[in-house]
C-alpha cells in the first residue's frame, strides 16, 4: 500500500505554481468543451466577500475567461453579504429559494448541495468566503488538475493554515480537527486517504457527474462524507490535491471545534455502518455535552447536533428534469 500511496502523491499532488499560465487552462477548458462554475457559500461574510468577488471576477472571468459562472449562495445572512456580493457582480441566491419544494435546512452543506441544482457547470468549484489573503490561485489551483488529468474527479486544496492573533499570526497550528481527529481515523480505517493533506479544506473542485451521485450532510460532516463516498465509488485515483501555499482566515474556538468533531464523528461512524465495515453500532446520541467554568461553578451545556443528509441530486425530480436525466 505504501508504494501505491507514494505513486499517488507523485502523480496527483500539485503546486499552484505549475499552473501560472491561466490562458493554457482556458484553452484546455475550451478544447474539452466544458463549463466551470464557481460557488461561494456564505453566512454573514460582508467583510471579505467583496474582495473575493472583485478578484475572482476581474482575474478569472474578465481578464482570463476560466470561470463561466460565479454565484454566492447564502444561508440567511443578517448582514449585507448578498448586497455586497451583488454590487461587485456576483450572481446571488438564498439557499431557501432554491428547490423550495424540498424545504431548507441550516448548514454549509445545504448551500453546497443546492449549488448543484442552481449552477450549470460541468465542474463546480467551491471556495470559502472568509479567506483574508484571497488570490486567483484558490480557484485555478484546484481546477487545473481536473483539466490536465481526466481521471481526477475531485481535487482538494491544501495549505499552511496559520492561527491569527491580535498581535499577528502564528505560522502553523491550523487544521486542528484534521490532525487530531480525521487523520487518526483515516489511518485506522482508510489508510490510503491519510495521504490527503487537508481533507477538510473548504476549497475543492469536482466534476458534476460525481457531485450529483453522492449524498450531502448539511452540517460539519459534508467534507468527510464526500471523501469517503468518492473513495468507495471511484478509489484513490479519483482524487487530486494542490498546494496553495497559505490560507489566512477566521480561526474557530476550541469549543466550536469540539462541536465540529462531534458532527464529523457521527458522519464517519454512520459511513462505517453503511459500508458494512462494522457489525453493529449503538444508537448514536445527537446531544453534545460541554462544560463552561465560571470561578468554582461548572455549567453543563448541551447542544443537539444532528447530521441530516440530503440525498444524491439525481434522486430529485426537479434536478433530473432540468438536466435531462432519466430518474
Amino acid at each position: 500500500m505504501s508504494e501505491q500511496i507514494e505513486k499517488w502523491l507523485e502523480t496527483n499532488t500539485f503546486h499552484h505554481g505549475e499552473f501560472w499560465d491561466i490562458l493554457k487552462l482556458v484553452r484546455l477548458k475550451e478544447e474539452q468543451g466544458i463549463k466551470i462554475s464557481l460557488c461561494i457559500p456564505t453566512l454573514n461574510e460582508e467583510k471579505t466577500i467583496g474582495k473575493e468577488t472583485v478578484i475572482f471576477r476581474s482575474e478569472l472571468m474578465e481578464r482570463y475567461p476560466l470561470i463561466d459562472e460565479f454565484a454566492v449562495i447564502d444561508s440567511g445572512s443578517k448582514d449585507k453579504t448578498l448586497e455586497v456580493a451583488a454590487s461587485f457582480g456576483a450572481d446571488t441566491y438564498s439557499a431557501k429559494d432554491i428547490l423550495p419544494e424540498v424545504g431548507n435546512r441550516p448548514g454549509k452543506g445545504e448551500n453546497l448541495w443546492k449549488a448543484i441544482y442552481q449552477l450549470k457547470g460541468d465542474i463546480i468549484v467551491y471556495v470559502d468566503a472568509d479567506i483574508k489573503n484571497i488570490h486567483p490561485r484558490f480557484v485555478y489551483g484546484i481546477v487545473a488538475p481536473l483539466l490536465i488529468k481526466p481521471t481526477i474527479q475531485y481535487c482538494k486544496a491544501f495549505y499552511d493554515r496559520p492561527i491569527t492573533y491580535s498581535s499577528g499570526i502564528r505560522a502553523s497550528g491550523g487544521g486542528r480537527v484534521t490532525e487530531i481527529l480525521i487523520r487518526p481515523l483515516f489511518s485506522l480505517f482508510f489508510p490510503e486517504l491519510a495521504s490527503l493533506i487537508q481533507p477538510l479544506s473548504g476549497e475543492f473542485a469536482v466534476r458534476r457527474k460525481v457531485l450529483e451521485k453522492i449524498p450531502f450532510p448539511i452540517g460539519y460532516g459534508v467534507e468527510t462524507a464526500h471523501i469517503l463516498d468518492v473513495y468507495q465509488e471511484w478509489g484513490l485515483e479519483a482524487f487530486g490535491q494542490c498546494d496553495l501555499d497559505q490560507r489566512i482566515h477566521r480561526n474557530q474556538s476550541t469549543n466550536a471545534l469540539g462541536k465540529m468533531s462531534f458532527g464529523i464523528l457521527q458522519t464517519f461512524l454512520n459511513r462505517l455502518k453503511r459500508y458494512g465495515m462494522v457489525d453493529k453500532l449503538p444508537e448514536l446520541s445527537t446531544l453534545y455535552r460541554q462544560f463552561q467554568a465560571e470561578g468554582n461553578r461548572y455549567d453543563l451545556l448541551n447542544k443537539e447536533i444532528i447530521e441530516y443528509e440530503r440525498p444524491p441530486m439525481t434522486t430529485i425530480p426537479a434536478y433530473c428534469e432540468k438536466f435531462g436525466i432519466q430518474p
